[in-house]
């Protein structure tokens, strides 16, 4: 019987996988000894490149919401891909896409951030259903890009649960080329099977509100420490980001040393899970 994945190493589990994302997203975990990322939410593009360049030796991924860059224009792009070569690390682009096929298709491919011309990863809402898959996929698939799926939300009162995250299992484990994990609290290997083999199945699971010292905020945001979500839930990778930047994305000294707390607190909540 093969062990169940999250008590493998991220090393051994590159091997679960035939999307080249999901491969290079282990193999840069395991090579920079890092489950942390970065969410920089912020809308000047010289605090998004400042903030990425103190951060990027501590990170396995960079997670962006591109469209609330207020200057953007697409040399920002240029510097970004620089960002990613020189401290080894890929772009998680936070689109969280939820319309049809067709649509989902073009504003992957094209507009004015061309999202998969150099984002690694994307994420989207299964309410559409597996078109919203199929679509993205037309794009992403000939890129070698992957996907997640969002099952569960780390907000309050969310609607994502039950039924609709089992779901939302169900879709990615039909289209495992291309969905590689999911936005989650928990994992969701075996999770809607329904007596399904599954067997080796092997999905990311990442998990956004991670804080060490706050639990909440005041507009539903809800936060779990690093070893709650790697060590007690099982999470892949931790998504931090004001517990890091704060309010303040000009204090790079304070930026850094945030970076280097969480990402030691992530990697030894792995470490306790293999043990």
């Amino acid at each position: 019987m093969l062990a169940p994945p999250h008590t493998q190493s991220y090393g051994e589990r590159s091997l679960n996988f035939t999307n080249p994302t999901a491969k290079l997203i282990l193999e840069t975990m395991e090579r920079k000894k890092s489950n942390l990322a970065v969410s920089v939410d912020v809308t000047d593009k010289h605090d998004l490149l400042a903030i990425i360049d103190a951060v990027a030796p501590y990170v396995c991924m960079i997670k962006t919401h591109i469209d609330i860059i207020e200057n953007f224009d697409f040399s920002l792009i240029e510097q970004l891909q620089h960002l990613s070569h020189k401290h080894d690390f890929l772009y998680f682009e936070d689109r969280k896409f939820a319309d049809i096929g067709n649509t989902v298709a073009l504003q992957y491919s094209g507009g004015v951030h061309k999202i998969a011309s150099w984002a690694h990863l994307t994420n989207a809402h299964p309410v559409p259903g597996p078109s919203i898959i199929m679509g993205l996929a037309s794009v992403g698939l000939p890129l070698g890009r992957g996907l997640l799926l969002l099952a569960e939300m780390s907000t309050k009162g969310s609607l994502a649960v039950g039924e609709y995250t089992e779901e939302a299992v169900r879709m990615a484990r039909r289209h495992r080329d291309f969905v590689i994990g999911f936005i989650a609290q928990t994992r969701m290997d075996g999770v809607g099977a329904a007596g399904d083999d599954v067997s080796g199945e092997d999905f990311l699971v990442l998990t956004p509100g991670i804080g060490l010292e706050s639990k909440g905020d005041s507009m539903g945001q809800q936060y779990r420490t690093p070893r709650e979500a790697v060590y007690e839930s099982g999470s892949d990778i931790i998504i931090v980001g004001r517990g890091i930047y704060g309010t303040d994305p000009k204090a790079i000294d304070t930026i850094t040393r945030q970076a280097e707390r969480y990402m030691a607190a992530g990697w030894a909540a792995y470490l306790e899970r293999l043990a």
